[in-house]
């Protein structure tokens, strides 16, 4: 039988328990996957504490990259056979396999490994949407990139240089400095010790940044405020400090900025849409363009481990369970 990482109530990485679990065969529309590989994402900490909610008992985990083992009727995406990877509702990523919806999975480049695409699926297409879909952005403009160095951040800088942009990125150490840097972030601020905002001015002539990708939330939004030129654009993608309290009163008195709390799957929803982001993604990582940095794997047995590693913000780069 297959084996899944789940939970009963929510609270601490203690909750989640391995289980035996009896998969089944596809129905219509629906596939039967065996993973190779599991990505690991802060926002999987989210639902197991219960910040967003999920009905219990639950499975965790929203992306994962593995080989089609049987086909339902109706499907025409995929066949049997097919390297593919996903990222998205349902949940239930941690597991040996899994049937989900046919529609949910994007074809995997051969010369693009399991372990690779896991870890690349939600961050490289966040990516993907942040520079290409949300902002105008012009060769020299700089932005300001909250956690440089973690899963997204990393990705972020490679491509920002691809686009001839100057990247600002915070992060909490000099290991997280030079590993940004080497990833290529122009100018690396650690938030522990130095203002932000007043290190950014600096940095831009006293202008400030036109656009700020913030994925910390609470800790970080005043400072992303006062980063940002006049008209500039912050943008709240993730939250691991807790969710920011936005003021829409200090919009006015930054110089009338812009904000948006952007969730991935709206960017993804139209397949169309979907394919093209992950082909020039896929693209990207396939020449060598952008690198892949997994620098945790653990066994799927230790999803616990990895959790707490997650929080205690000792992870860079992207994290991958193995079945």
């Amino acid at each position: 039988m297959a084996h899944a990482i789940r939970f009963h109530e929510t609270g601490g990485p203690d909750v989640l328990r391995r289980e035996r679990v009896d998969v089944g065969g596809p129905g219509p529309g629906q596939v039967r996957v065996r993973h190779a590989a599991i990505g690991l994402n802060f926002a999987d900490t989210y639902f197991r504490t219960g910040l967003y909610p999920a009905p219990l008992p639950a499975g965790l985990g929203v992306e994962a990259a593995g080989v089609v083992e049987a086909v339902g009727p109706d499907v025409t995406r995929v066949a049997e056979g097919d390297r593919v990877t996903y990222t998205g509702s349902p949940l239930g990523a941690y597991s040996t396999e899994r049937v989900m919806p046919a529609d949910s999975l994007i074809r995997i480049p051969d010369d693009i490994a399991f372990d690779t695409a896991a870890a690349m699926t939600m961050r490289g297409l966040t990516a993907a949407y942040l520079l290409r879909r949300i902002h105008p952005l012009k060769p020299g403009d700089p932005i300001l990139l909250h956690a440089a160095a973690g899963g997204v951040g990393l990705i972020v800088c490679q491509w920002a240089k691809l686009l001839g942009l100057t990247v600002i990125g915070t992060v909490s150490t000099e290991e997280k400095a030079e590993l940004a840097r080497a990833h290529g972030c122009d100018h690396t601020i650690q938030y522990r010790t130095e203002d932000v905002a007043k290190r950014v001015r600096e940095l831009t002539d006293g202008v400030g940044v036109p656009l700020v990708l913030d994925s910390v939330g609470k800790d970080t939004v005043a400072g992303s405020m006062a980063s940002l030129r006049r008209r500039g654009l912050l943008v709240c993608f993730g939250t691991s400090s807790g969710v920011p309290p936005l003021d829409a009163m200090q919009l006015v008195l930054h110089g009338s900025l812009f904000v948006t709390r952007p969730a991935l799957a709206d960017y993804i929803a139209d397949p169309t849409e979907r394919d093209d982001l992950a082909g020039e993604l896929f693209g990207h990582v396939a020449a060598g363009r952008i690198e892949i940095r997994i620098n945790q794997r653990y066994a799927l047995d230790d999803a616990a481990t990895a959790h707490r590693a997650l929080e205690a913000g000792r992870t860079t780069g992207s994290s991958v369970l193995i079945p």
